[in-house]
């Protein structure tokens, strides 16, 4: 395990902002005993879940993946799908950028909502994207852009890996 994980970086920004475990899991509606597995290292968390509690301590998602802790603690997240921070190491930006590679088969995953807007862009197969319930198939070079308050979440139905770019505000 890396010497500083997610969760150790999930609990100091939550101590840092005087936060209990019971009034952060208010804020992004996960529950008290998962996030304390977070923080504990016992548990692996989703990047819906992470983007709720980075929403909530009003930080940049980036922040959890400094590079000490890229390995072992992206690996649970990578079994998912790839996701590889395009900040550069700017915290403080209007937007995030986001590379996402969906393994054949990818579809797992809850639908979730945030703070600002999300741009996608698909830059290889045919990524499908339901928006407030609403589903479109995109392909390479084609772009959607939302409101991300809007319930949405991505898949990957083919038998190829999907790359696309996420560009979420703030």
């Amino acid at each position: 395990m890396s010497s500083y994980s997610i969760g150790q970086t999930l609990k100091d920004l939550r101590k840092e902002r005087n936060l209990t475990l019971k009034s952060l899991a208010e804020l992004t509606d996960v529950s008290i005993s998962f996030l304390s597995q977070v923080e504990r290292g016992k548990s692996s968390v989703t990047l819906e879940s992470l983007r709720k509690i980075a929403d909530a301590l009003k930080v940049n998602p980036a922040v959890f993946f400094s590079n000490d802790s890229l390995t072992e603690d992206l690996d649970s997240i990578r079994q998912q799908f790839y996701y590889e921070d395009l900040s550069n190491g700017i915290t403080d930006a209007a937007y995030l950028p986001i590379l996402v590679t969906l393994q054949p088969g990818e579809n797992e995953g809850n639908a979730f909502s945030h703070s600002g807007h999300e741009f996608l862009l698909v830059l290889q197969g045919t990524l499908t994207v339901v928006v407030d319930g609403i589903k479109e198939e995109l392909v390479e070079h084609q772009s959607i852009m939302f409101e991300a308050s809007k319930l949405h979440y991505w898949y990957n139905y083919t038998d190829t890996p999907v790359r696309f770019l996420v560009v979420s505000s703030k």
